[in-house]
């Protein structure tokens, strides 16, 4: 896969995340690298939480949120499922950390929003 088709993956993942908190990202950068920095990243956030913000602070970096195309192809191939599929997440993952929520929390709300999306797609299957 192409680093272009790679990072429309990503873009494509950005559009998933709900408008009501898509509205609310502000200064964050999305980056796509070849590898991470250690062995098992899809992603990384890098910057000052929302809920760690306060209203004094007239001036940050951009946070970061890099998804790497390397372990994402590689995982996708290895677990046989699209590579779309597993940006998307990683790339939802990642603006949950920009949000506050911790890994624990993350993994939380990752398995509540499996659980949605499996009965959601019972009841479209009429299950």
């Amino acid at each position: 896969m192409t680093r272009r088709e790679f990072e429309g993956l990503v873009e494509r993942g950005m559009e998933r995340i709900p408008a009501r908190f898509r509205a609310r990202l502000k200064n964050v950068v999305f980056l796509v690298e070849d590898e991470p920095p250690r062995r098992g990243l899809l992603g990384l956030y890098q910057g000052r939480p929302l809920t760690e913000r306060s209203v004094s602070e007239p001036f940050a970096m951009p946070d970061t949120i890099t998804i790497y195309q390397g372990p994402h192809e590689r995982t996708a191939e290895e677990d046989d499922i699209p590579v779309a599929r597993l940006v998307e997440e990683t790339v939802w993952h990642e603006v949950a950390h920009y949000f506050g929520l911790n890994e624990e929390q993350v993994l939380r709300a990752e398995r509540r929003r499996d659980l949605q999306g499996s009965k959601r797609a019972r009841r479209l299957r009429g299950v």
